[in-house]
């Protein structure tokens, strides 16, 4: 049987720096290839047979191209979390050469921790999703450029709240300068808030379709994480689309610490102090999850939009049984900390964690059964 060469990839948008580590043997260098799938297959053809190779790669902006590649040629291949690559303190050479090195070198020894890799669709949705939160992150920029050019100027209307139908409509009935530039500039901005929010609203019914056409799998779990307060479809897509298959996470603990809602921890000896969040993992995560959590301040009720979502999709008791059972602790919990004068971001930060153990609690449970349903199809 041949003995497993660990291949080590140090990827650019046009070139790939090789490098092999041998089964119990030396590491060196194989040079560079350009970033093109041709070349890739020769030197698959060069290292040998592809059962006895293992690539890897860090995670990085030119995504998992490589990693398909590599897949559908019969190499088995991973990407590499960076931030948990191991450095030496004293190294300051830093070239593609050794980066091939240190990670083929490192991959053999397995100090290196994969990141997951999505599927086609989940991997579709997941960008669609982050097209809507970057459209929205233009809206705020917007609004702000419009909102500090009429303060400026000295203009603010009485009794209406910002960004409301009515405020735009004043905005644009009864703001104006008698000066050309200014009024320029007014439409200008103007034009940009309401092309923002088309974006947004297109997105959006985007979204609404990508879902109903995403596989059986993942709709299930997008319509079943709605029953959570705070937790609607786009919210729920979101979830979905960043963290795949749950069922990945042994605990909710795990799920916790990926989340980066944790908090950071020096301790030695007797003594132990902790800080603020560690912030690691995903942010497009923590920040739906942030945002879901300020719904708990509220007592414990079903009604309204959460009702009739949960009418609507038709959901198991099971589930219901879950979302009511986070309602109860994560008020309870919200009210605790409040009593004990806690800030609220830090406060909803809280429930924001302990909401992901609800989420695991449902996802688990409906991926569960889709993979019954799928045994018995």
């Amino acid at each position: 049987m041949s003995k497993i060469r660990f291949v080590g990839l140090d990827v650019h948008a046009e070139t790939i720096a090789v490098a092999v580590a041998e089964t119990g043997g030396e590491v060196r260098s194989h040079g560079v290839i350009p970033n093109r799938l041709e070349s890739v297959r020769k030197l698959i053809g060069k290292l040998g047979p592809v059962g006895a190779l293992k690539a890897c790669y860090e995670a990085g902006p030119t995504g998992y191209v490589l990693y398909w590649q590599l897949t559908q040629l019969g190499v088995a291949c991973e990407l590499i979390a960076p931030s948990l690559v191991p450095t030496k303190a004293g190294d300051r050479v830093k070239t593609d050469r050794r980066d091939a090195e240190k990670l083929a070198r490192c991959y053999r020894d397995g100090e290196l921790t994969a990141v997951w890799v999505p599927d086609a669709a989940h991997e579709a949705l997941r960008d669609l999703v982050r097209a809507r939160e970057a459209a929205k992150k233009d809206q705020l920029r917007a609004r702000h450029r419009l909102g500090k050019f009429l303060l400026r100027h000295g203009r603010r209307p009485e009794g209406l709240k910002a960004w409301t139908k009515k405020y735009l409509e004043w905005i644009k009935t009864h703001v104006h300068f008698d000066q050309a530039a200014l009024e320029v500039t007014l439409a200008d901005y103007l034009e940009e808030v309401d092309h923002v929010a088309a974006r947004i609203l297109k997105l959006e019914k985007a979204i609404d379709e990508a879902v109903r056409q995403a596989p059986p799998e993942i709709r299930a779990v997008i319509e079943a994480l709605q029953a959570l307060r705070g937790v609607a479809q786009t919210t729920a897509a979101t979830i979905v689309s960043e963290l795949g298959c749950v069922s990945r996470f042994q605990s909710p603990r795990q799920l916790m610490g990926y989340s980066g809602l944790v908090a950071r921890e020096h301790s030695s000896g007797n003594r132990v102090r902790r800080g603020g969040i560690t912030k690691t993992g995903n942010s497009h995560l923590r920040r739906v999850l942030v945002e879901a959590a300020w719904a708990y301040q509220h007592r414990p009720n079903v009604t309204g939009f959460l009702l009739r979502r949960q009418k609507n999709l038709a959901l198991s008791d099971e589930v219901k049984k879950i979302a009511w059972k986070a309602q109860q602790r994560l008020h309870k919990r919200y009210q605790a900390f409040a009593a004990r004068d806690k800030n609220k971001n830090q406060i909803v930060t809280a429930l924001g964690r302990e909401l992901l153990g609800f989420i695991w609690a449902i996802a688990v449970h409906i991926e569960g059964q889709q993979k019954q349903l799928r045994k018995i199809a």
